[in-house]
């Protein structure tokens, strides 16, 4: 202490980007590393030390590592004294719950908070590779039977698998759940996909202390050699087709993208930055309103909201080009807020004037999922000022794949609360009777595939005609999506159909537009 000499370990060296192992001068050159805000408490208790006003340290604060993060740190030490009493030298430990935070207890891989700074380090380095997500599917089934203990048991066992079968090079990672991720430099697609196909057949009869499970495997890939995105853009496209191959391709492998051309180039650029318009204040977005009108009098009785995005290099983007990836992105329950709020605050004008007039909004299941979903949407309410029956909630299709006591639970709430629900695109799910048996609807929404042909084809009338009697039977009202012509306006009148939507009527527009269009009354 008295020379100020100090010798720190290889890691911390590394991890901190610190000068050496050996330094002068220690207690300086580690304060500017610690936050501003913590530095002062820092600077006095080291004082204290050196000055022999005490003995002992114990100090948490947040200290910046390489990367240009703060982690947070404990430091816990003695002083040592000489045979005359004096101050003679310091020993002592630095936790780094950076560190620790990046490992998953139960496996010993890194978990998601390691891969997101492995991503980090792969982007700035420009490091071409291939970036994996696995899951197990139907894994409640094995924890109710065999118990949470043996399901710990697999998933340790699965996690010592992937890891064999993984090049030694390769980081091997345990995500969130029954979810794993593998960053491999070496294995092409091609291999990938064959040993992915190989540990699929394996888990379908696996063995774990003598006891046998069958293990249902979903994955996706990505080919990372394009590095001007973000890594949670990564993760998002990752999500979104690892969620195709669970929904849709019964647990084949799906590539996000097979050797990007300057087209799917093209698509990571918007994702990501409009990703990041969400973070920044949602730059860029805005809403488009599409009028319902009223089947008999053809006046306009409402409008769905529907977002958009658009800046000076990309033009504007339409949602099929980026709410399918961003529906997975942890992201996109702050943009369902906004979109919900923003909606509300632009019809609050028209339904002062026209009482009946009501605003539906689209929901995504990353909302629905969210254990405050039903609380956030009154708190909106409520701010706004907005009336609740002035609101329609809509059902999309992948929001059936929440459990349906959750979905029957967040209808019983929000309906309590006075705000409508509507089932969206029915018809296009496989559980769309089902659905609409066990959730009381206030409206059924048809999807425009079933009406495209209506003109030319009897049993796309006789369905709009079926389904307006079990919408009727249920006590719920029936409006008609795609309506594009005369013909098809006419066809679809003659049966119990409440409203109708369509281009015939008109295309989304802004909220000024749709204002003029409702002030003119062009519908009749």
């Amino acid at each position: 202490m008295k020379k100020d000499l100090s010798r720190w370990n290889r890691d911390s060296v590394n991890y901190f980007s610190l000068p050496s192992e050996y330094m002068t001068n220690a207690g300086e050159i580690w304060a500017s590393h610690i936050h501003p805000d913590d530095r002062e408490e820092f600077i006095s208790d080291v004082k204290k030390l050196f000055n022999g006003d005490q003995n002992s340290h114990n100090l948490q604060y947040r200290a910046r590592n390489r990367f240009g993060e703060y982690v947070v740190c404990t430091c816990r030490g003695v002083v040592l004294k000489n045979e005359k009493g004096e101050p003679e030298y310091f020993c002592g430990a630095i936790t780094n719950h950076g560190i620790e935070i990046q490992y998953d207890m139960l496996t010993g891989l890194k978990n998601q908070y390691g891969f997101f700074l492995d991503l980090n380090t792969i982007l700035s380095s420009r490091t071409s590779c291939n970036v994996i997500m696995l899951g197990f599917t139907q894994f409640l089934n094995i924890n109710n039977i065999y118990g949470y203990t043996f399901g710990n048991r697999v998933l340790q066992h699965a996690a010592r698998l992937l890891q064999r079968i993984s090049d030694p090079n390769d980081q091997v990672y345990r995500l969130d759940g029954t979810r794993f991720a593998i960053i491999t430099e070496h294995q092409s697609i091609e291999q990938i996909h064959r040993v992915y196909k190989q540990v699929q057949e394996r888990m379908r009869s696996y063995s774990v202390n003598g006891t046998r499970v069958t293990l249902s495997l979903c994955g996706s890939v990505m080919n990372l050699d394009f590095f001007n995105i973000t890594n949670k853009t990564i993760y998002s496209c990752l999500n979104y087709s690892y969620q195709v191959s669970k929904n849709q391709r019964h647990g084949a492998l799906v590539d996000f993208n097979d050797k990007l051309d300057q087209s799917d180039r093209e698509k990571l650029i918007k994702i990501n930055t409009i990703r990041n318009s969400v973070v920044d204040n949602f730059k860029g977005f805005f809403l488009k309103y599409q009028p319902i009108v009223d089947a008999v009098s053809e006046k306009i009785r409402g409008a769905e909201a529907l977002i958009r995005w658009e800046n000076s290099r990309l033009g504007e983007v339409y949602p099929d080009e980026f709410i399918p990836v961003l529906e997975n992105d942890n992201v996109f329950p702050v943009l369902g807020k906004w979109i919900l709020k923003q909606a509300m605050l632009d019809s609050l004008e028209i339904v002062k004037a026209n009482p009946d007039f009501i605003v539906s909004v689209n929901l995504a299941y990353s909302q629905c999922e969210q254990s405050n979903f039903v609380n956030d949407v009154i708190s909106l309410v409520e701010s706004t000022g907005f009336p609740p029956k002035n609101l329609c909630l809509e059902v999309t299709e992948r929001c059936r794949l929440l459990d349906m006591e959750l979905l029957a639970r967040i209808a019983f709430s929000l309906q309590s609360f006075g705000i409508r629900l509507a089932l969206d695109d029915f018809g296009t799910g496989f559980s769309s009777l089902w659905v609409v048996k066990n959730i009381p609807f206030d409206i059924i929404k048809i999807d425009r595939a079933f009406v495209r042909d209506i003109c030319d084809n009897d049993k796309s009338e006789l369905f709009i005609k079926s389904i307006t009697e079990i919408a009727s039977a249920y006590g719920a009202g029936v409006c008609v999506e795609g309506i594009e012509n005369e013909m098809m306006r006419d066809r679809v009148r003659k049966y119990q159909v409440r409203s109708i939507q369509g281009f015939f009527y008109s295309k989304p527009v802004i909220f000024d537009e749709l204002k003029a269009l409702i002030e003119k009354e062009l519908f009749f």
